[in-house]
């Protein structure tokens, strides 16, 4: 039996992006390391399909909506972190 999070589309769909960005920025190479970025690279959008299952975790809808927001969060962080 699924966990109740593994049917939600934005939930796949989360998975699917953080794979390509931690892919991403597997790939990046400078002649200066910028560890501490690429870590937050590879975290931000990690944090999106966690916040969002966590969020469907809960017990009411009220705190569903608010992990979501969070997940919103973290998805303008990463794209902070790439543009």
């Amino acid at each position: 039996m699924a966990f109740a999070f593994e049917e939600l589309l934005v939930y796949r769909k989360s998975l699917d992006f953080a794979a390509n960005v931690v892919k991403a920025a597997e790939e990046i190479s400078s002649l200066r390391k910028h560890y501490r970025i690429i870590e937050q690279l590879e975290a931000a959008p990690t944090s999106i399909a966690l916040n969002i299952a966590e969020g469907k975790g809960r017990y009411s809808k009220k705190e569903f909506k608010q992990f979501l927001y969070i997940s919103r969060g973290s998805l303008y962080e990463t794209l902070a972190l790439i543009a």
